[in-house]
């Protein structure tokens, strides 16, 4: 009579902790994974977030190395190959934080940019922000958003307001997300889909004339993005709530 073989205890993967995917996923954490992000952490923020992605991994690292599926000194290929980084961006007022690991993003989040006032000295007004600097906005925020119609429709009415012509520029930005939202339909896996930040990037050099984006702009992006949603609600941080914000900012100044 055989015996059963003990099982060998799963260890906790990236997927189990972050909305990753493809091979990322399924990889379990690893103790030196956990401190190269924790580095990256304190270079940029100047401590380790508690809760924050790399205070996680470390949690998963801890509980996969007493499992004995990774060593201490253990880190994977991913992160050895494309590494795990945090950066930084200042967007309409706001610090946007931004970790990866292995090229996938694994946190984000946004911080209002605190002023510092001189009593000697007066504050310059901000330039408002264009509807160009809006959309790479939605970069940070959406980047990795598969293009759908709905993000097409709102790419095209910020395009259509931001050069007042009244219809989509051949080579612009509105026709290559309409180029991508078709492509995307065809296209069964997500890691092959054209996102956001592959359209969206640079959107101000994109534009061939850009201005300062005013609430009926808001409006209007808001309008084309609900459209073309059969739940009739836009996107988290996506097209037309990257432009609301910043109509919004362009308001109070």
């Amino acid at each position: 009579m055989s015996q059963e073989q003990p099982q060998r205890p799963e260890a906790v993967t990236y997927g189990d902790v972050f909305d990753v995917s493809g091979q990322l996923a399924s990889q379990p954490v690893a103790p030196q994974d956990a401190a190269i992000l924790q580095s990256a952490e304190n270079a940029v923020l100047g401590q380790t977030p508690k809760g924050g992605p790399a205070a996680s991994m470390q949690s998963a690292a801890d509980v996969n190395e007493r499992l004995g599926v990774v060593g201490h000194g253990d880190m994977t290929d991913i992160v050895m190959d494309q590494g795990a980084t945090v950066s930084e961006a200042d967007v309409g007022g706001y610090r946007i934080i931004t970790e990866t690991v292995g090229g996938q993003v694994v946190g984000r989040f946004g911080e209002p940019i605190e002023e510092t006032k001189t009593p000697t000295l007066t504050t310059a007004e901000t330039d408002p922000i264009t509807i160009g600097e809006a959309l790479e906005a939605a970069v940070l925020s959406a980047g990795d958003k598969p293009i759908d119609a709905s993000d097409a429709a709102a790419i095209q009415a910020a395009e259509v307001r931001a050069t007042g012509l009244g219809h989509v520029v051949p080579g612009g930005i509105a026709a290559e997300a309409q180029s991508a939202a078709a492509h995307n339909v065809l296209t069964t896996r997500d890691e092959d889909k054209t996102k956001l930040a592959d359209v969206l990037v640079d959107a101000t050099a994109k534009l061939t004339v850009d201005k300062p984006v005013t609430r009926e702009d808001a409006e209007g992006v808001i309008s084309a993005e609900i459209r073309n949603k059969p739940e009739l609600v836009t996107h988290p941080g996506g097209v037309a709530a990257a432009v609301a914000a910043a109509a919004r900012l362009n308001e109070q100044q």
